[in-house]
């Protein structure tokens, strides 16, 4: 199983990062390992003091393909959830500046935090779909796929000319605008449309 993630895939992301839009998507990957499920708590961890929340759409794979032209893709996905992409900030600008891949700031153990799964029968159309995160009762991320610079088929199609795709992959879809970090104690409640599909707390 693998667990695709996107980054900079909103525009006002990509200005409060100070990134340029980028023309086809970012890719890079976490290990099965960087799961957390079942609302489980997440533990900052020691080595960083910047651990930064990035709240995603996440679709699940439902069958094997290879080079999905975008008209199909659909056919490839059923479910959607709410994932995030807990980033260790300060390593991650570390190794920007070195010229380094993301891996360690993004990788590591329990840093892709997984809601429940919704059938998109039931959630909405997958290009038009709201979302949000409340930290402690208060809203810090709000957006609607509608916004994504490359919608969830062109990044289907364009993943799966390199990889590919398994049933139960997971795709995380980029996250918008409000990112920030995270403290002990802190509640972190996704909801997908008014539904809350994740629920959890930092240790």
């Amino acid at each position: 199983m693998k667990i695709i993630c996107i980054g900079l895939n909103y525009k006002q992301h990509c200005v409060e990062m100070g990134w340029k839009f980028p023309v086809e998507p970012v890719v890079f990957l976490k290990p099965d390992s960087a799961l957390l499920k079942n609302n489980k708590p997440f533990f900052l961890p020691d080595f960083s003091e910047n651990i930064h929340y990035e709240t995603e759409i996440v679709v699940k794979i439902s069958r094997l393909g290879k080079s999905i032209a975008a008209k199909y893709a659909h056919r490839y996905y059923k479910e959607v959830t709410i994932g995030i992409d807990i980033t260790a900030r300060d390593i991650q600008d570390r190794q920007i500046k070195s010229g380094l891949p993301w891996d360690l700031a993004k990788g590591f153990d329990g840093s892709a935090p997984l809601g429940t799964f919704i059938p998109l029968s039931e959630a909405g159309q997958i290009d038009n779909l709201d979302f949000s995160l409340k930290i402690n009762d208060k809203i810090v991320q709000k957006s609607n796929t509608a916004d994504m610079i490359f919608e969830v088929d062109k990044i289907i199609e364009y993943i799966s000319k390199f990889y590919t795709l398994k049933t139960g992959d997971l795709i995380f879809t980029g996250t918008p605008s409000g990112v920030g970090k995270l403290y002990k104690n802190d509640n972190l409640v996704a909801y997908l449309g008014e539904k809350v599909v994740l629920d959890f707390v930092i240790k």
